[in-house]
């Protein structure tokens, strides 16, 4: 593996960061894509809407038995995804909190989870509001400081979840020292990395040491804002098999079509994350040395606080940057509202780039106190840099900044 790889192209934006995973391209166009695999020698794999297959005998069936159970075009995407991960197997889910639940029904009432203190607010409010009714013991931590992660660990642990960079305040964990600190503490403890911002392509938790590796896939893994869905990469067989129960038998799983929107758009996944990245950093070089822009928190800046691990961890960044802008929530709102290019919507990691209010919007779910703890305050702008003209990009991000600030200069 080159690390000077796309120097000519990139200049120094990879600089640092660890070298490409080898072959990621080519296994993302070609693993579970085998055209022998079909009658019809179909290069692109077809999208197979049956319901259920036909068996030789009772019980005497081909690898497939009824949908929900598996799926042609699922294990397709299944098989790319886990060659991408560096994983033994991976499952589709049908959504990322599908994915979320399944993985959390692998206990039972009286264990305990430790959650990463800033994470999705569809995470937070999962665990928060459903998982403790069902008897689980949830409780939160900020698992930057090892410390604090090793003081939140109790007896009962069985589950540590862990998302990096977190949403919305792009908290960047160490995963290879917190998977080493709770596998200290107890062998038996599942650690689960929230991969979404992320993509395969910039970052492995299962070659950090995390037992399990997690997505929304509806975001980068997916790439274009049109299909929701789960994914989860694991190398454990034990973890695979009961996994492999709970999808079944809780069924949560995404359609034939959704699996080939999403094999699709991993062809083209280090492409797009390449050129988020490329975009990101200049939006974000550009907002830092705005003087209407409070601080900026972007992993690729040398002034994130976790700047380092990031480069230790990964082989780039990707198009997410959360910003607080001078003054008050109505300074926020004219910026939003002024945005041309970038769209006001949830969610993240399409070609198109989107702008949104976490309290107000993804995180309005968690505790005020909590949000103001965390710093997802009325100033917090969260942006998905997409795959835009980079100029154009800027350009947009001026016009509102002014809009917000007229006076300012």
């Amino acid at each position: 593996m080159d690390p000077k790889r796309n120097a000519d192209k990139q200049g120094d934006l990879f600089a640092g960061f660890r070298p490409n995973f080898k072959s990621f391209a080519t296994e993302a166009i070609h693993v579970g894509q085998e055209p022998e695999q079909w009658s019809s020698m179909a290069v692109v794999p077809p999208i197979s809407l049956s319901t259920t297959f036909k068996q030789h005998g009772p019980g005497n069936h081909a690898g497939f038995e009824y949908s929900r159970s598996g799926n042609p075009t699922r294990n397709c995407l299944e098989k790319a995804v886990a060659a991408l991960d560096g994983a033994k197997h991976c499952l589709a889910l049908a959504s990322g909190l599908a994915a979320t639940v399944t993985i959390t029904h692998m206990l039972k009432a009286g264990d305990g989870i430790v959650c990463m203190d800033d994470v999705y607010g569809g995470t937070n409010r999962y665990f928060r509001r459903i998982a403790k009714e069902l008897g689980l013991d949830v409780s939160f931590a900020d698992c930057t400081q090892p410390a604090l992660l090793k003081a939140a660990l109790k007896a009962n642990t069985k589950l540590v979840w862990i998302e990096t960079p977190s949403n919305p305040m792009m908290k960047v964990v160490d995963i290879k020292a917190c998977a080493d600190l709770v596998h200290e503490h107890s062998k038996d403890t599942v650690v689960v990395v929230d991969n979404t911002f992320m993509s395969a392509y910039f970052q492995r938790p299962l070659a950090l040491g995390a037992d399990i590796c997690m997505y929304s896939a509806t975001k980068y893994m997916n790439g274009h804002s049109d299909v929701v869905m789960g994914l989860v990469s694991v190398n454990r067989e034990d973890l695979y098999e009961r996994l492999k129960f709970l999808q079944n038998a809780l069924g949560g799983v995404p359609s034939p079509f959704d699996c080939y929107l999403c094999n699709r758009g991993l062809k083209t996944l280090h492409l797009r994350m390449e050129r988020h990245f490329k975009n990101a950093m200049a939006a974000a070089t550009f907002l830092e040395a705005n003087p209407r822009v409070e601080r900026v928190i972007f992993p690729g800046l040398p002034s994130h606080p976790q700047y380092e691990v990031m480069k230790r961890q990964c082989t780039g960044c990707p198009g997410m940057i959360t910003f607080n802008i001078k003054g008050k929530l109505e300074h926020a709102t004219v910026f939003l509202k002024s945005l041309k290019l970038f769209a006001i919507a949830e969610s993240l990691g399409g070609y198109e780039s989107l702008a949104e209010h976490p309290a107000i919007m993804t995180h309005a779910s968690v505790p005020e106190k909590d949000r103001s703890v965390l710093g997802i305050s009325d100033t917090l702008i969260r942006l998905s840099v997409g795959l835009e003209d980079e100029a154009d990009i800027i350009e947009d991000l001026q016009q509102a900044l002014v809009a917000a600030h007229p006076k300012m200069e």
